[in-house]
C-alpha cells in the first residue's frame, strides 16, 4: 500500500502597501514569504537601495498620496518617523505624544458611529491636517529667527572675548563670563562698552530661550506623520467605494507603544482584532539587542495571539543555554519560561560572531577577525566617555546610523585591530539580518541600515498576522525555510525603476 504525502497548502499571497518603507527591511521579508510589496519612501538614498534590491517603490512624501489611490492593496504596513517620541516623558517628547494621542481621540470620536457620513470624517481629518500645517509654517518662521539670533550671538561672544582679553583675563575667567554673562573682577562697572556687550549677549540668550520654547510648543512637523497610517485605514474602511484592508502591521521604537495602543482602540471600532507587543529582537534570532513596539491587526473575528519568542533573551553576564551547567546556577539571568512555539525549547541568542561567520559562508570576502570587542560610539549612563562595549560572542548592541563609527578592538583590550577595525556595510546589514548581498546604495548608508526594520523580526510578524491558521509545526517549518531564503537572497541583475506619483496608471495596486 503506497502512502501519499500531502504538502502543506500554500498560504495566500497578499498585496502589501508599505508606508515609510525605508531601504526595504519589511519588504525583503515579505518577498521571501511570497507576498508582493509596494513601498512609499521619501528619502532618495533609500530609494536607490530599494531600486537595486528590486523593490517596487513610489518616491515621495506619504502625505502626497492617499489610500484611495491604491484600492487593490490588501495589507497596510509601515513605520512612521519616531524622532519626536524618543524622549517621551520629557518636555517636547511628552508634549508631542500627548498631541498625537489627542488627534487620535478626535478621529476615534468621529468614526465611532457607522452612520457618520464620509464628508464629516474627512472634515475632521482636514482640520487636523490644517492645524499641523499651520504649526509647521509658524515653526519655520521661528527657526529663521533662531538662526539669526544664533549668528548674532556668535558675533557678540567673540566681541566679549576680545574685550576680556584686552583686560588680561584668563581663559578660565573668559569661559565663566560667557557662561554667567557677568564680567570678572567688576570690569563691567569700569568699562561701559563691555557692560553693553554683555547686556546685548544676555538679550540674545533670552531671544533664543523664547525661540526654543515656541518650537517645543509648536512641535516637530514629523509628529503628524505618525497619524498617516491610521488615516489610511480609516479612509479604506469608511470612504464609499473602498474595501477595508485585510490586515495592518506597524512598528516603531518603544516610545510609540502608547500610540499603537490608542490605534488599536480605533481599529477595534473599525472591525479589526488588534494586538500590540513589545518585541526584543534577539529573542527572534536577530544578533542584536533592540526593542520594537509592534501593532498587528486583522479584519474580522480571528484573534492574533502573542508572537512567542523563539530564542532566549540576552542578559549581560549570562551565557546561552548550550553553555549552561545542569545545575542552572545562572538562572538569575534568564526567563523562567524557556519554551518557544509549541512548547519547544528556545534556541540560544545569536552572537555577532555566529552571524558574521554564517555570512562569510555566502560572501567569503568578508573579514575574518580574531576575537574582538565592539566599542560603541555612544556613551552609557549619561557619561559620553563611558563607551558601551560588547564582545564578539554576544549579540550586538542596537545598530544605529552611527554603526560605522563603532571601534573594533582586540577582545579585553583597548587596542584597535590592525585592520578591519570597523564593520563594513555588508556586516552592519547582517547584524540587522539583511542578506549579506543586500545592495546598499546612495549616501548615508549607515543611517539607512540603522533606521531599517530587521527583516528577521519582520518575518515573524508578517507570518503571525497573514497566516493565522497555520499550526505550530507548519509555522516553524515555514519560518525556517523563510530564514534560509532570506540569508541566501540575491538582488536582481537589473534595478527596478523608482516610480513617481505620475506613474500610478497601470500599477497592479490601482486596479484593472
Amino acid at each position: 500500500m503506497s502512502h501519499v504525502t500531502h504538502a502543506p497548502s500554500s498560504p495566500a499571497v497578499f498585496r502589501i502597501l508599505d508606508l515609510f518603507a525605508g531601504p526595504g527591511g519589511l519588504d525583503v521579508a515579505a518577498e521571501v514569504l511570497g507576498h508582493r510589496v509596494t513601498g512609499i519612501e521619501w528619502d532618495a538614498n533609500a530609494c536607490e537601495t530599494r531600486a537595486a534590491a528590486g523593490m517596487d517603490t513610489f518616491a515621495g512624501d506619504v502625505r502626497a498620496y492617499r489610500a484611495a489611490l491604491f484600492p487593490r492593496a490588501q495589507v497596510l504596513t509601515g513605520g512612521p518617523p519616531c524622532q519626536t517620541f524618543t524622549v517621551a516623558g520629557h518636555g517636547a517628547g511628552r508634549r508631542a505624544l500627548d498631541e498625537v494621542l489627542a488627534y487620535i481621540g478626535r478621529l476615534h470620536d468621529v468614526v465611532r458611529e457607522e452612520t457618520t457620513p464620509w464628508r464629516e470624517i474627512f472634515r475632521v481629518w482636514r482640520g487636523i491636517s490644517e492645524e499641523l500645517r499651520r504649526k509647521a509654517v509658524e515653526a519655520d518662521v521661528v527657526k529663521t529667527e533662531k538662526r539669526a539670533a544664533e549668528a548674532a550671538r556668535s558675533v557678540a561672544r567673540k566681541a566679549v572675548r576680545k574685550s576680556l582679553l584686552g583686560h588680561d583675563c584668563s581663559d578660565w575667567e573668559i569661559k565663566a563670563a560667557l557662561k554667567t554673562l557677568e564680567a570678572p573682577r567688576g570690569l563691567a562697572l569700569k568699562d561701559t562698552a563691555l557692560r553693553d556687550l554683555l547686556a546685548g549677549l544676555a538679550s540674545l540668550e533670552e531671544v533664543l530661550d523664547e525661540c526654543r520654547s515656541r518650537l517645543e510648543e509648536l512641535g516637530d512637523e514629523r509628529t503628524g506623520l505618525v497619524l498617516q497610517p491610521l488615516w489610511w485605514v480609516i479612509e479604506r474602511s469608511r470612504r464609499p467605494g473602498l474595501d477595508p484592508y485585510e490586515a495592518v502591521v506597524l512598528e516603531q521604537v518603544p516610545a510609540v507603544l502608547p500610540v499603537w495602543e490608542r490605534y488599536a482602540e480605533v481599529l477595534a471600532t473599525l472591525g479589526y482584532r488588534a494586538r500590540t507587543q513589545m518585541m526584543h529582537t534577539e529573542a527572534f534570532g536577530v544578533p542584536q539587542t533592540r526593542r520594537r513596539a509592534v501593532l498587528m491587526a486583522r479584519l474580522g473575528e480571528v484573534d492574533i495571539p502573542e508572537i512567542v519568542e523563539t530564542h532566549e533573551r540576552y542578559r549581560p553576564g549570562g551565557v546561552p543555554s548550550g553553555a549552561r551547567g545542569a545545575d542552572r546556577g545562572d538562572a538569575l539571568f534568564w526567563d523562567a519560561d524557556d519554551k518557544g512555539p509549541g512548547g519547544t525549547t528556545k534556541d540560544p541568542w545569536v552572537s555577532m560572531e555566529t552571524a558574521l561567520k554564517k555570512a562569510r559562508g555566502i560572501a567569503p570576502e568578508l573579514p575574518d577577525r580574531p576575537a574582538f570587542t565592539v566599542v560603541s560610539n555612544y556613551g552609557t549612563g549619561g557619561d559620553p566617555g563611558a563607551r558601551g562595549r560588547r564582545d564578539h560572542d554576544v549579540p550586538s548592541s542596537t545598530i544605529t546610523g552611527k554603526v560605522s563609527r563603532n571601534r573594533l578592538v582586540h577582545k579585553g583590550t583597548d587596542t584597535d585591530l590592525a585592520e578591519f577595525d570597523r564593520f563594513d556595510l555588508a556586516e552592519a546589514g547582517v547584524l540587522q539580518t539583511f542578506p549579506v548581498t543586500y545592495p546598499w546604495q546612495g549616501r548615508d548608508r549607515s543611517q539607512q541600515i540603522g533606521n531599517a526594520v530587521p527583516p528577521r523580526l519582520a518575518l515573524h510578524v508578517l507570518r503571525q498576522v497573514l497566516e493565522p491558521a497555520s499550526g505550530d509545526e507548519e509555522a516553524r517549518a515555514r519560518l525556517e525555510r523563510a530564514v534560509t531564503d532570506l540569508e541566501n537572497w540575491r538582488p536582481p541583475a537589473e534595478p527596478t525603476p523608482v516610480r513617481r506619483r505620475t506613474d500610478l496608471e497601470g500599477h497592479p495596486l490601482i486596479g484593472g
